[in-house]
């Protein structure tokens, strides 16, 4: 028995603070060490958010707040920066009501909710909050922005993933409309065609990947194309999910701060910043399912745990990715992809 690992169980809760036990194996004393360290950090990120906030909340986009976002966003605020950064907030205003009457709406939309419940027990199994026996259960909340949206974006409807997703703007959020109109702004905005039927934009953005890879790690892209491995095989759960159920839930929100304010190009950071710092490891594949293992094993240990630091490699270890460099493998991608239908 491992008196270290027990003695830091007993200190550390086995449910964290989003809901979520902790799995069997955990390693409670790496666990601890990290965050007794992220604990100053993000004391120190309180107040310095505190005082910008106090100067105006309205969180215009500046190369200040970018610093600040990057470095994280504190829980307190969070949901109201999530808010502004986006454009959801100027949505919600714009449109009081709205949710309610789109509500109601998708209530009479029986095939929707149908889909929709469907997928209800399944979302976080894991997480207490989202159990039907769990006195503040959830479910019901999960419903009904999900029956909402997929009224509002007849185009998407409900798709597998979505569920998720929602799960933790709610999580975040704790309000309803909130995570609705957050929702949106990935939806709508910052993931086009990730979850519309055909799903071009994620099969698009797993390809562009693919591209990124042969750029700036070639040997790994060597090795894929060798064992004619397609990347959706490797990454589609990284992008459909948003890292969810991927990485630590203290690493995702991370990433969360940087995707509402900087866009869907801090996804392939984090895949090239996966891929590159465990390229050692992933050369060692033999076949193909030891490839497959290898890209299971880079998104666990103590590299994706300590948030912080993988944060600030994340803007590091990819290099330069500009923007036109991505709308160009989109349109590149996109193209070579239509003409294989």
């Amino acid at each position: 028995m491992d008196t270290n690992n027990e003695s830091a169980k007993e200190r550390i809760p086995r449910v964290d603070a989003y809901g979520f036990e902790r799995p069997d194996g955990f390693d409670y004393v790496s666990y601890e060490d990290f965050y007794s360290r992220y604990m100053t950090v993000l004391t120190r990120r309180a107040i310095k958010w505190s005082k910008m906030m106090q100067k105006s909340t309205a969180v215009e986009k500046s190369i200040k707040v970018k610093r600040y976002i990057r470095k994280g966003i504190p829980n307190e605020h969070r949901p109201h920066v999530w808010m502004m950064v986006s454009g959801a907030q100027a949505q919600m205003e714009s449109k009081p009501g709205y949710y309610l009457s789109v509500l109601v709406e998708g209530q009479k939309n029986l095939k929707l909710v149908d889909a929709v419940v469907t997928d209800l027990n399944r979302t976080f199994p894991d997480n207490v909050k989202f159990r039907k026996n769990s006195s503040l259960c959830l479910q019901q909340t999960l419903h009904n922005v999900l029956v909402a949206y997929g009224q509002h974006n007849k185009s998407v409807g409900y798709c597998q993933g979505m569920n998720f997703i929602t799960g933790i703007l709610i999580l975040v959020t704790k309000d309803e409309e909130k995570a609705f109109w957050l929702l949106d702004a990935l939806i709508g905005r910052i993931l086009p065609d990730y979850y519309s039927p055909a799903m071009m934009g994620l099969k698009t953005d797993q390809e562009v990947l693919g591209y990124l890879v042969k750029m700036k790690i070639p040997a790994v892209a060597e090795l894929i194309d060798r064992h004619g491995l397609m990347w959706t095989l490797l990454v589609s759960r990284w992008f459909i999910c948003l890292y969810i159920d991927i990485l630590p839930i203290e690493t995702v929100l991370r990433i969360w701060d940087c995707l509402f304010y900087e866009g869907s190009k801090i996804l392939f950071r984090v895949a090239l910043t996966l891929i590159k710092q465990h390229q050692a490891h992933i050369l060692e594949a033999q076949n193909f399912p030891d490839v497959c293992d290898k890209f299971k094993d880079i998104t666990k240990g103590a590299f994706v745990t300590e948030c912080h630091l993988f944060m600030q490699k994340i803007f590091t270890e990819p290099g330069s990715l500009s923007g036109s460099t991505i709308i160009k493998l989109r349109e590149l991608c996109r193209t070579q992809l239509l003409t294989q239908e």
